[in-house]
């Protein structure tokens, strides 16, 4: 009989342990590098904001002017979704924040979670959603502070953590675009 196989009498081979933790948290090593940068930075930023702005602070004098006429530091505060979308619906979102996070790890592999573009984009994603969550926990609402101006059009003020959502969402979606399976 060739080696490695096995007839009804001889057991098959226990199965191989699985490898130890450090191992397993060290292949997503990527994703959780990017998650908790994007996390510290909209953190520490948000507590910046709070410090230097009250609550709430919008438009000129009490805003600090970046570059007038394009750029502010606004203190706002959003209990909706992206663009202020479901406004009032700050629990809601925490916990479809909370089961998306849950939805990523648990189909972390079909995700393919393993690839570093794969894990750059989630750990851009999941840090900012952890972000916004621990916001929503603490305050009960998102602190956005980016203003930025364009001409008559004032695009929705937002925050590092919705930076690392949108760009990991593209960089996701351009990256399964072009890997097809």
């Amino acid at each position: 009989m060739p080696a490695g196989e096995t007839t009804p009498d001889t057991p098959a081979a226990p199965p191989a342990p699985p490898a130890p933790l450090s191992r397993r948290v060290l292949a997503y090593r990527l994703f959780w590098l990017c998650a908790i940068t994007v996390l510290a930075l909209d953190q520490v930023s948000k507590a910046w904001i709070s410090a230097h702005l009250p609550f709430p602070t919008y438009g000129e004098p009490r805003a600090i002017v970046v570059v007038r006429g394009f750029f502010y530091l606004v203190h706002l505060g959003n209990t909706g979704a992206a663009w202020s979308m479901f406004a009032g619906a700050s629990v809601a979102l925490a916990l479809l924040a909370v089961g998306t996070l849950i939805a990523i790890f648990t189909w972390r592999r079909a995700l393919g979670l393993r690839d570093r573009p794969v894990q750059v984009s989630f750990g851009l994603l999941c840090g900012g959603i952890t972000g916004n969550l621990v916001d929503r926990l603490i305050h009960h609402h998102v602190i956005d502070f980016l203003d930025f101006h364009f001409g008559s059009y004032v695009y929705p003020t937002f925050n590092i953590a919705d930076s690392g959502i949108c760009i990991g969402v593209i960089l996701y979606l351009f990256y399964s675009l072009r890997q097809p399976d």
